[in-house]
């Protein structure tokens, strides 16, 4: 092939340049990627080749020559005392030792030593402290300046106010400590459980929805999604000489102040020894409480580091390594629309059995139709599957090279498939809606949500006999459970009087079922468990809750704001009651005879389990889990869905899964229920 010319590499340098532009905005502002970070980096290094060839091509503010820019609307920008920088990438051995080759030539000495840490994907921040006193957050931006989010970098938990002083070394006057903040696997797959349960579709990944969590400006709002920040690195210190000499020591120090670090880190000499680090990392990191991309892998001397030196956008003394997605292909058998309970229309890959980071994967999101247009997923296409933050199983592109020919492209039903209605598309959304409240798919979702464990907790009332009923035309409203005859429902079947008699009698108990268990049962938009527990401590009853007002939540002092609830909930909340539906819903369930219970003035939960949080596992000899979980509550513990270094104890019984091999892995007590049972007190 012949040489390109100036002539003719001038288009694709545009094309590449608005390409990068465009992934650019979608990631740093949006948190909103549309391609992996391996495709992106395949487009920039494509860009960065051909100005390399054309220097006459190279025009100012070219995207190889920044950092992306992550600044938003709503928040005052703040100059960083010294430039922050991101990081070139490599992915593979040969490029990570080259990396090593350029340093031992620029700084003229090979006995080089590392550090090598984890790569958490998350939001890049800078904390200063002052005197040992946090006074500020601000995001990385554009490198030179970042939005500053004190106020939601407060809401971290484990951020320090002060540090600690280090064993007699004076604190600096003024440092910027460098860092991630990011959302645990733990509290991602909790958040997704409750919009699942909401109705609202799933977020992609971790790193997505920590990036646009701290960029929300209403502080309760970013609280009640746990953030986490781990600190990493150093930007300006005054003065430079109360730091150590090599970047493991700072590491240390920064432990010593107080400040989160990551689980662990590698020091290595040389290039082979760094090496075998990013390989002992890659083989832990499932066992690491949050997403971890890669690995970072910087000169150990501070010395040598400011030796180096940096380019525009990135140092000279560090290199990021990145893990391969784990991806297969397979073949996608058809796409099927899911209804949520709020009508959000969802659509689900429905693929070729195929094996996937250890488990057999059989569906996967294909996100929105917008996605589905930009891959060009066609049904009967070989796609490839990756686990989206390696969780979520996701589509992320297709083989056309193997496309068959009788491959159509996809159309996204104009009509909902369930009752016809035409779908709808809100302002601001990428999900379509149907529109239809009578709509019989969202009014089962409505009813078995309200009927579920997480809500008012009607035995009997499963998704089989909720499509019954609903197929009767008996239920339409949850209001409807209450004015269910036991006449018609022993028309249902044979042999059906005990379990009639048995849901009739669940259903009268839930009347009196507690009032947090209705207000997540009613479906109000971003009320979950947690905050519908928050405002049922607040209010005597559902006729109180649905007459209240907005500064019944966000009041002006600490006896009337209720803690956790932000504007956005706090609107949500009156925006639902004052619904002429949802006020008439409250007034018929009223009427039936429902009176939920609020939780008793003054009686404190039990605090023989404060403090400890257990996952539970396997089916336990006498309890149910939900049983189990509710006495660990009560008893002031906490239930998670997911293991990790911060959980107490794993309650296993029977046929115990991966949950337990977890836990065996990081070192974390397993119990049983008899044990369970002593640790209560013998109740």
């Amino acid at each position: 092939m012949a040489p390109m010319t100036p002539a003719e590499a001038q288009p694709r340098v545009a094309e590449l340049r608005a390409s990068v532009a465009r992934h650019d905005e979608l990631y740093y502002r949006k948190a909103a990627p549309e391609i992996s970070d391996l495709d992106y980096d395949r487009l920039k290094r494509e860009l960065a080749d051909l100005e390399q060839a054309f220097p006459e091509l190279i025009a100012p503010g070219s995207p190889t020559a920044s950092v992306g820019d992550d600044r938003a609307e709503g928040f005052q920008t703040y100059r960083h005392r010294e430039r922050m920088m991101s990081l070139d990438n490599t992915y593979s051995e040969a490029e990570l030792r080259e990396f090593h080759a350029r340093l031992v030539r620029l700084l003229g000495r090979e006995d080089l030593a590392y550090v090598v840490e984890p790569k958490i994907d998350g939001l890049a921040v800078s904390i200063t402290y002052e005197q040992g006193r946090f006074v500020r957050a601000v995001t990385r931006g554009n490198g030179v300046e970042g939005d500053d989010i004190t106020a939601n970098a407060l809401t971290l938990r484990t951020l320090p106010r002060v540090l600690k002083k280090s064993n007699g070394v004076p604190l600096p006057d003024l440092i910027e400590i460098r860092g991630e903040i990011f959302l645990t696997l733990e509290e991602f797959e909790r958040i997704n459980r409750e919009r699942e349960e909401a109705g609202e579709p799933a977020f992609a990944n971790p790193r997505s929805l920590a990036a646009g969590t701290i960029k929300q400006l209403d502080a309760a709002e970013v609280a009640r999604r746990k953030l986490e920040i781990v600190l990493y690195g150093c930007g300006h210190a005054e003065p430079r000489e109360a730091l150590p000499a090599t970047h493991g020591e700072f590491l240390s120090r920064l432990k010593e102040w107080g400040v989160p670090t990551a689980e662990r880190f590698w020091t290595a000499h040389g290039v082979d020894e760094a090496w075998a680090a990013v390989q002992a990392l890659d083989r832990v990191r499932a066992a690491l409480p949050y997403a971890t991309d890669g690995a970072v892998v910087k000169l150990d001397s501070l010395a040598q580091q400011r030796e180096a030196g940096a380019t525009s956008k990135a140092p000279r003394w560090a290199i990021a390594f990145k893990f391969a997605a784990e991806r297969a292909e397979t073949r996608l058998r058809a796409v099927t629309i899911q209804v949520g309970r709020t009508g959000v229309l969802t659509p689900v890959a429905e693929l070729e059995p195929v094996l996937l980071a250890g488990t057999t994967v059989a569906r996967a999101t294909l996100h929105n139709q917008d996605e589905i247009a930009r891959k060009d997923i066609r049904v009967g296409d070989l796609v490839f599957v990756e686990k989206a933050g390696e969780v979520i199983p996701a589509v992320v592109s297709v083989d056309l090279a193997r496309r068959p020919p009788e491959c159509v492209p996809y159309v996204f039903p104009e009509k909902c498939p369930a009752c016809g209605t035409p779908v709808v598309r809100l302002e601001g959304e990428v999900a379509f809606r149907c529109p239809n409240y009578e709509c019989p798919v969202q009014v089962r979702r409505r009813v078995q949500h309200f009927a579920s464990k997480a809500c008012v907790d009607i035995e009997g009332l499963g998704e089989a006999m909720v499509e019954a009923l609903a197929g009767q035309g008996w239920v339409k409203s949850i209001a409807d459970l209450y004015r269910l005859r036991r006449d018609d429902l022993l028309t249902l079947g044979k042999s059906v009087e005990k379990s009639t008699d048995n849901l009739l009698a669940a259903i009268e108990t839930s009347k009196g079922a507690e009032l947090w268990r209705f207000i997540h049962g009613l479906g109000i938009p971003h009320v979950g468990v947690a905050a519908a527990k928050d405002v049922a401590r607040r209010f005597a009853g559902l006729e109180a809750l649905a007459a209240a007002k907005y500064e019944d939540f966000i009041g002006e002092n600490k006896i009337s704001k209720i803690e956790g609830i932000g504007g956005t909930m706090a609107a949500a909340i009156i925006g639902h009651f004052n619904a002429p539906r949802q006020r008439a819903l409250v007034e018929e369930l009223l009427a039936l005879g429902v009176r939920p219970v609020a939780p008793a003035a003054g009686v404190a939960p039990g605090t023989a389990l404060a403090g400890k949080t257990f996952v539970l596992t396997g089916t336990l000899p006498t309890l149910t889990r939900e049983e189990a979980a509710a006495r660990i509550e009560a008893a002031g513990g906490k239930v998670s869905a997911s293991v990790s270094k911060k959980t107490t104890y794993v309650l296993a019984g029977a046929d115990a899964g991966s949950k337990l091999d977890k836990a065996r892995t990081l070192n974390v007590s397993v119990i049983d229920e008899a044990e369970l049972r002593r640790l209560l007190g013998g109740t």
